[in-house]
């Protein structure tokens, strides 16, 4: 009986370790959204067992990807992306649905990396979230000021960041990446956690751990 008893046990800890971890990190354009996902995964497997593994899924980077194809609707996304305007959801959500797909096991962790932005994005992400069995995804709001997002896209000099695409992607911040954090806010699902995005970036990623209770 105590066997069986201890069998069960040892059952019940590998089930609740190997749980999925999802973490969605958004903030206006130029908050580190990007390095602050590289820190993460980094400290995630190296707190971790030798196995661990986590996906990146980052918009832009699938969309690139995407892009370098031949067929009518890649040579349509590419010319979408050199204009600087809006990439269907539709595509978006398709990226990242196959790449979760094709590379998900069960095992590693999730970090969303510039997606979703906009609300019906992220509704369809609970319904992916929820069916993968992932519990409480953390949401990571860098939250930076536009004044201080427009000066560092300024400073990136990136062939992309022209003024009027910079102008564009901050005004549609507003009006549609605003709707989706008030929706992480108050969704009892997520745990919804603010950083102080105007930090050096090691500042950023110390507040960060802190705030999940890794940096132990």
């Amino acid at each position: 009986m105590l066997n069986l008893f201890k069998k069960k046990l040892l059952e019940n800890t590998t089930t609740k370790t190997n749980i999925p971890k999802a973490f969605i990190i958004i903030g206006r354009s130029g908050c580190g959204k990007g390095t602050q996902a590289d820190l993460l995964m980094e400290h995630l497997c190296k707190t971790g067992d030798k196995t661990c593994r986590s996906l990146h899924i980052e918009s832009g980077a699938l969309l690139r990807a995407f892009s370098l194809g031949g067929n009518f609707t890649q040579k349509k996304i590419k010319t979408v992306l050199n204009s600087g305007t809006l990439v269907p959801e539709s595509i978006i959500v398709s990226l990242w649905t196959n790449y979760i797909i094709a590379n998900f096991t069960g095992t590693e962790n999730m970090v969303f990396d510039g997606t979703p932005r906009k609300l019906h994005e992220a509704q369809l992400l609970d319904n992916a979230l929820q069916f993968y069995g992932v519990e409480k995804p953390v949401v990571l709001h860098l939250d930076v000021s536009r004044d201080w997002s427009e000066k560092r896209l300024q400073g990136r000099a990136r062939k992309d960041d022209t003024v009027e695409a910079i102008a564009r992607r901050l005004a549609w911040f507003e009006t549609e990446v605003t709707k989706t954090i008030d929706y992480y806010k108050n969704n009892s699902y997520y745990n919804f956690i603010n950083i102080n995005g105007e930090q050096p970036i090691t500042d950023v990623q110390n507040e960060i751990l802190a705030k999940l209770g890794l940096n132990r």
